[in-house]
């Protein structure tokens, strides 16, 4: 199994800005096609950006998040960001990160998005709190 560890939630102002992180142990994060997915309560868990392995550089964005988060990739670090800005309530759940080796099970980084239940490799999640 995959050993993935999120990090760098927490409570926000509406209007503000994280950056959540996705560290990767144990394996090379860039081989693989990373997602940021997240869960509020009484809600099913949903895809929020993808990003292809280092090799390709695509981006997936949910509608919703389009032009407010940008995911990236630190293949020194082993790592990969969310980038959350001018944050609302409802982006309020909690954030997971997962891996995927690209291929016939899942084809692309927005089938990984839109597939979460489809995925074997998760991080723990990091709580992210929007409010007033």
């Amino acid at each position: 199994q995959l050993q993935l560890v999120e990090s760098g939630g927490g409570l926000v102002q509406p209007g503000g800005s994280l950056r959540l992180s996705c560290a990767a142990s144990g394996f090379t994060l860039g081989y693989y096609a990373v997602g940021w997915f997240r869960q509020a309560p009484g809600k099913e868990r949903e895809g929020v950006s993808c990003l292809s392995s280092s090799s390709g550089g695509d981006t997936y964005y949910a509608d919703s998040v389009k032009g407010r988060f940008t995911i990236s990739r630190d293949s020194a670090k082993n790592t990969v960001y969310l980038q959350m800005n001018s944050l609302k309530p409802e982006d309020t759940a909690v954030y997971f990160c997962a891996a995927e080796l690209l291929g016939r099970r899942i084809t692309s980084i927005q089938n990984m998005c839109l597939m979460p239940g489809a995925l074997r490799d998760w991080g723990q999640g990091t709580q992210v709190t929007v409010s007033s």
